[in-house]
C-alpha cells in the first residue's frame, strides 16, 4: 500500500511506501528519498532546496501543526559537516526565543548504527531572511528593525578578523560582526565581502574599514596572524555615508560600530539593541538574558565522525524516547 500527498494544484502526487514495520513512510522528492516517522502524515510537499538537501512542510499528525522537516542528507560523511549538523542542533535546542528557530523534533533513525541521513523539524515559516534580501520588496528601515533586532541573538557566520587567530573562543562580538554584514546586504542586496577565499576576502574588508593600526591587531595573539595582516597593502577606511549613499544616518552610524576591525571596540549587543537606528522596537521586557552560557563540549578535536552520530541520536531520543511499558 502506498500513501500519497500533492504539492499545489495541478502537481504530480508524492508516493510513500512504508518502511520498518509501517513505523516510517519513504518518499521520493525531487529524486531524493524523504524517510520520515510516520506521523508526519500527507501532505509532504517540498518548499525549498539547498546544499544541504531538501526541505519539506508536513503535518503533525498528533499535534495538528505543521512543521517543516529539513534532510541533511549523508550527514557524517566528513567530520567538519557532522560537527555542523550538531553544532545546529545544540545552539537551536539552547536557545529559547521568540525570534529564533525552533526545533519541534530530531526523527529518531530507524537503527541506531546503520544510519547517514538527518531529519531536523523546524516550525514552518512563511519566509527567511535570505528570501528577503533577494526578492523586489523594497527594505525600508521598519522591516531592517525588525530583522537587525531579530539576528542580534541568533549565531552567524561570517568571516570576522578575529579568526585569523584561529581560536577555540566563541564571542559575541563574532556575531556582531556578522550582524552587520547581514545589515549591510540587507541595503544593498549585495554581499559586503563576497570574496574568492579568506585572502581576498580580508582585502575586501581593509579597502572598506581601513587597514588596521598596531593597535588594533593586538587581540590576536598569533604572532603569525599579526605579522599577516601587517603585511598587508595599506588602504584607507571609507566614508560609510558615501559608500553606501541609501542607508538612513542612523543605519550607517549602527554599521560603522559594528565593522570595527579590533572585537573589543565593536559596539556590544546590549549597546546595538539601545542604539537610536533600534529605538523605535526596543523594549527591554521583549529582550531576555539567555539564563546560562551555552556549552562548547562536543566540539573536542578527538570527536569522531562516529562520535558526533552517537551524539545526534542521543538528541533524537529526547524527542523520541523509548516507550514506557
Amino acid at each position: 500500500m502506498s500513501m500519497e500527498s500533492s504539492y499545489g494544484p495541478g502537481a504530480h502526487t508524492i508516493k510513500g511506501i512504508p518502511t520498518h514495520g509501517g513505523r516510517y513512510v519513504l518518499y521520493n522528492v525531487y529524486g531524493n528519498h524523504f524517510e520520515v516517522s510516520r506521523k508526519y502524515a500527507p501532505p509532504i510537499r517540498p518548499v525549498g532546496r539547498g546544499a544541504y538537501g531538501i526541505v519539506c512542510a508536513a503535518l503533525n499528525s498528533e499535534t495538528r501543526e505543521e512543521v517543516a522537516i529539513k534532510k541533511i542528507g549523508n550527514a557524517f560523511d566528513n567530520r567538519i559537516d557532522a560537527k555542523r549538523t550538531l553544532r545546529e542542533i545544540k545552539l537551536l535546542r539552547h536557545m529559547d526565543h521568540e525570534n529564533v528557530i525552533a526545533i519541534k523534533d530530531i526523527i529518531r533513525p530507524p537503527q541506531r548504527e546503520n544510519f547517514n541521513d538527518v531529519y531536523i523539524v523546524y516550525e514552518l515559516m512563511d519566509t527567511d531572511l535570505w528570501q528577503i534580501i533577494r526578492s523586489d520588496q523594497q527594505l525600508t528601515d521598519d522591516r531592517c528593525w525588525v530583522g537587525i533586532k531579530c539576528i542580534l541573538s541568533c549565531t552567524c557566520w561570517y568571516l570576522a578578523p578575529e579568526l585569523l587567530q584561529n581560536c577555540s573562543e566563541y564571542t559575541a562580538a563574532v556575531d556582531i560582526w556578522s550582524v552587520g554584514c547581514i545589515l549591510g546586504e540587507m541595503m544593498t542586496r549585495q554581499p559586503l565581502f563576497p570574496g574568492r577565499d579568506h585572502v581576498h576576502q580580508l582585502r575586501l574588508i581593509t579597502e572598506l574599514i581601513g587597514s588596521p593600526n598596531d593597535s588594533s591587531c593586538e587581540f590576536l595573539r598569533c604572532d603569525k596572524s599579526r605579522r599577516y595582516v601587517r603585511q598587508l597593502p595599506q588602504y584607507p577606511r571609507q566614508n560609510f555615508s558615501v559608500r553606501f549613499p541609501n542607508m538612513s544616518p542612523g543605519a550607517v552610524d549602527l554599521l560603522e560600530k559594528m565593522l570595527i576591525f579590533d572585537p573589543h571596540r565593536r559596539i556590544t549587543v546590549d549597546e546595538a539593541l539601545c542604539h537610536p537606528y533600534l529605538a523605535p522596537l526596543h523594549d527591554i521586557n521583549e529582550e531576555p538574558v539567555c539564563p546560562r552560557p551555552f556549552s562548547f563540549d562536543f566540539e573536542q578535536p578527538s570527536f569522531t565522525e562516529e562520535n558526533i552520530k552517537e551524539l545526534i541520536y542521543r538528541e533524537s531520543v529526547k524527542y523520541n524516547p523509548d516507550p514506557i511499558h
